[in-house]
């Protein structure tokens, strides 16, 4: 107990004995790495003896405060290591955080690019059936509707031919030399005015293929597919 300005013998030498072993392990580890075990007991002893006495010299009053700041430093070091800890963790999970970013941002980038070949690869195909398919049929002098409809069958892409038989039904009813008396449009498609369908073919007037041919590559490049002229033709009526 603390009487006074006094501490009591047993404080005082409890401290002491800390602060020797202390200093004791320090002197054992130094004598065995210079190679002279014996100056680890020299080491304890004059550790002993001038930790009692340092304590000793201190007074009273102020043994206290010596114990405290030594808790306190101890404390202080505890929390500046804590914090570089604390520190080093953030910055490494903000480094995989953004490391999983750059990975999701250039798979989709990645996903991007290969959609967008595979659409031009499919646009790419249905050309060129459309172009191969369009010269393979015989001319003739002229067509039935179910033989025009089995031209366009060969020629427009399977999930895409219900769309553009529905066009088709409602622009000339499958007629290849339908002609509207009004606006002048012309064929199985109605372009207008008709002689745009001579870039697939000089035969625009007479041969069914060539119009399918025009009209497949007209709502391919204005709609996208014949699917989405159909859609734009629902709600327009015309396309």
């Amino acid at each position: 107990m603390l009487e006074g300005n006094r501490v009591s013998r047993i404080s005082v030498r409890g401290f002491a004995v800390a602060s020797a072993t202390a200093v004791t392990t320090v002197g054992a580890v130094v004598g065995v790495a210079s190679g002279n075990p014996q100056s680890s007991d020299t080491v304890e002893t004059a550790a002993s003896d001038a930790t009692t006495t340092l304590l000793a010299d201190v007074p009273a009053g102020e043994q206290v405060q010596v114990q405290a700041l030594t808790l306190a430093e101890q404390a202080n070091a505890q929390s500046a290591i804590a914090e570089a800890s604390a520190k080093k963790s953030a910055e490494e999970s903000a480094r995989v955080a953004a490391a999983e970013a750059a990975k999701d941002k250039k798979a989709a980038a990645e996903a991007k690019v290969k959609k967008e070949r595979e659409e031009a690869k499919k646009r790419a195909a249905r050309k060129a059936a459309a172009a191969r398919d369009a010269s393979s049929f015989t001319p003739k002098s002229s067509y039935s509707i179910s033989e025009v409809k089995d031209m366009a069958r060969q020629m427009v892409p399977a999930g895409q031919f219900q769309c553009f038989s529905n066009i088709i039904e409602r622009e000339s009813n499958w007629n290849y030399l339908a002609q509207n008396p009004s606006s002048g449009a012309y064929g199985l498609v109605q372009a207008l005015p008709g002689s745009k369908m001579s870039s697939a073919g000089a035969d625009w007037r007479t041969n069914p293929a060539t119009q399918i041919k025009w009209g497949l590559k007209y709502m391919d490049s204005r709609y996208g597919s014949p699917c989405g002229a159909w859609a734009f033709w629902q709600n327009n009526k015309w396309y």
